[in-house]
């Protein structure tokens, strides 16, 4: 058994067979950013190290018998369904499996020190369509992994949450000083990815913009880098994984349109899904959950901490 404190240097145990590990990482994109190889990746290891050593810890009248987190306790282990190559929000290093850092994958460490008192977690990679069936047959405990909150959805699973808003945002030239956000795109030239919502979107907030449509992110991406347009509006998780890759680009301002991830719970699970609204909320108080951002998808956007959004503030949540 690892010892919690070499858990708290490493980030994270990761449990899971080494073919699993080893085809996961194959199939892991090759543009992404490997973990560590940021000239700042060790001042962030040492604030997160803070973050975890200072984390919250249920109370244990908190861990009600029989419940959930009775059950996750007394396990000694938290499962949770969450990508492997997903930059600054769930991204393995492919030369530590073990390793496994960014927003979604802190914040499950977090939840795991608050019901186990250490960061105890089982990763279980999903697919887009198995999340509801990973939570509906127990083989895992929740989901993070940017999982829209919808109506819809929320008729088979339970949200915790929102704990994260996601949306349409900017990205501009590195050395562009003119664009800070969405209402500096009146009269420029605005690259945006056919069939997105950014083909809408920026017309309704800047009218005057002129709009160059490009079918391919990557195309995208490229003209914006070779000056065929002033910037490019696209999901904000995906720009920011982007400018942690390329240093030509940076994301500016925070999103303009609202997209609120939760986190997944097993359907009509009241108890847990209270317990981990209450740890949420304790995170965002405390000031973990914007320490966290920072150190993840803060490090790829010239813009402070977003406040966190409002538990229980979207349909479906």
């Amino acid at each position: 058994m690892i010892s919690s404190r070499s858990i708290l240097r490493r980030g994270l145990v990761l449990l899971a067979s080494a073919a699993t590990v080893a085809s996961l990482a194959a199939c892991s994109s090759g543009t992404a950013a490997v973990p560590g190889s940021d000239p700042s990746a060790s001042a962030k290891a040492s604030s997160l190290e803070e973050v975890y050593a200072n984390a919250p810890v249920a109370d244990a009248a908190a861990l009600i018998s029989d419940s959930t987190m009775a059950k996750i306790k007394a396990r000694g282990k938290l499962i949770v369904a969450e990508a492997l190559d997903a930059p600054l929000l769930s991204q393995q290093d492919p030369t530590n499996p073990e390793d496994v850092q960014g927003f979604d994958a802190d914040l499950a460490k977090m939840l795991a020190i608050y019901i186990l008192g250490e960061p105890n977690v089982e990763i279980v990679p999903p697919a887009s369509e198995t999340r509801e069936a990973l939570l509906a047959n127990g083989t895992v405990d929740v989901v993070f992994n940017t999982y829209t909150i919808t109506e819809k959805r929320a008729e088979q699973v339970d949200f915790a949450g929102p704990y994260l808003e996601s949306g349409l945002a900017v990205a501009v030239r590195s050395d562009n000083t003119d664009i800070n956000g969405i209402d500096d795109l009146g009269g420029k030239t605005v690259i945006v990815g056919a069939n997105t919502p950014a083909v809408t979107a920026v017309p309704e907030k800047q009218p005057t913009a002129n709009i160059v449509s490009f079918a391919t992110d990557p195309q995208a991406l490229q003209a914006l880098t070779q000056g065929r347009g002033d910037a490019y509006v696209q999901d904000f998780t995906l720009l920011a994984s982007h400018a942690i890759d390329d240093k030509s680009i940076k994301v500016v301002g925070q999103p303009f349109t609202s997209e609120a991830y939760g986190i997944g719970l097993k359907k009509d699970d009241a108890q847990f899904k209270s317990f981990i609204n209450d740890w949420l909320k304790k995170i965002q108080d405390d000031g973990s959950w914007a320490k966290i951002w920072d150190a993840t998808l803060g490090s790829a956007v010239e813009s402070s901490a977003p406040t966190p959004p409002a538990i229980g503030s979207v349909p479906g949540s």
